[in-house]
């Protein structure tokens, strides 16, 4: 081997080592707002903000992690939208509810992602660079208390929105929404006009009446964990308003200049966070007319078992809805 070569390949191990070191030591901790003003309300509306956390992969001992987003409160938004995978350990739950209680005074919806049903086991973290990047499980997963997360939200007033309809009115203006469940584990069902098709082992606890269709309301927004084309296109469909998802980490590896390597979904790399329309361009752009919004949030956390963020640092989202144009 030539010393020329050997001075290459010794110069690549290096930088490889520190983009490591720095993805995993420092950028996966680096948390940040991203702020979006969304031109979607109708004219004369007086602006509407909300809150969008997603994928914060919470585990015991990211004390900062919760310090961050108790913190967000402060912001005072009006309602606040959460797109599940909220943890990824068994014993998260007393540390996430800690992390989420100042935010359960405000009005709030949540959806459910895969990791919030099941605790996440060790994998090649390779795989996550593969266009389906879901695995065969040999053993049965560890079942996470979803359940009693669900209870603890839904008695705050946050809506549970699993494969269901319902509305609710925020600073004196009528929303309604539209959830799935999981499309990663294909577990999302779009729900029908009585608005209520969740998997019968979800239904231990009630969550609300459902809203049915024709109310007269000012915002529909739909919300869903994994933003899969077919549960965008149903939203399209149902003409939402706004669309809110999570699951991609914003790609969690990205090449500056280049974006996102993955999305982990169908979902096109161009979109795999921030604010967009769908399927077209931005419905305020041209050729945008026949486009809803679409915020896709690059989330707060990651796998246990992949802990690297590289050029895509870990994020919550305020957006202000304003009128449109």
């Amino acid at each position: 081997m030539s010393s020329r070569l050997a001075r290459g390949l010794g110069a690549a191990a290096v930088a490889g080592a520190g983009a490591l070191a720095w993805g995993t030591l420092v950028e996966a901790r680096w948390y940040t707002l991203r702020e979006f003003t969304v031109p979607v309300l109708a004219p004369g509306s007086t602006p509407l903000r909300i809150l969008h956390l997603s994928d914060l992969h919470l585990t015991p001992g990211q004390q900062r992690k919760v310090d961050w987003v108790r913190d967000l409160a402060s912001l005072r938004p009006d309602l606040v939208i959460d797109t599940g995978d909220n943890w990824a350990h068994i014993d998260a739950m007393p540390a996430l509810l800690h992390a989420l209680e100042p935010h359960l005074a405000t009005p709030g919806a949540f959806v459910w992602g895969s990791n919030d049903f099941f605790a996440p086991s060790p994998k090649n973290p390779a795989r996550y660079l593969l266009p389906d990047a879901r695995v065969q499980r040999d053993t049965a997963p560890t079942e996470l208390p979803w359940r009693e997360l669900g209870r603890h939200l839904t008695s705050a007033g946050w809506i549970d929105l699993d494969n269901r309809r319902d509305a609710l009115t925020v600073d004196g203006r009528r929303i309604s929404l539209v959830g799935t469940n999981d499309a990663h584990l294909d577990l999302d069902r779009f729900p029908g006009p009585e608005g209520d098709i969740r998997p019968t082992a979800h239904r231990d606890q009630p969550a609300g009446p459902a809203r049915v269709s024709g109310e007269l309301v000012d915002l529909h927004l739909g919300v869903t964990h994994a933003p899969y084309r077919r549960v965008l296109n149903a939203m399209l469909e149902d003409d939402a308003d706004l669309i809110l998802a999570g699951h991609t980490h914003g790609g969690q590896l990205a090449v500056p200049g280049y974006g996102a390597l993955v999305t982990n979904c169908d979902l096109d790399r161009g979109r795999a966070k921030g604010l967009h329309g769908w399927p077209g361009a931005r419905p305020d752009a041209a050729h945008g007319t026949d486009s809803t919004w679409l915020h896709v949030c690059g989330g707060l956390g990651t796998s246990p078992y992949a802990p690297v963020r590289f050029a895509c640092r870990p994020e919550a989202a305020l957006l202000t809805l304003v009128p449109a144009s």
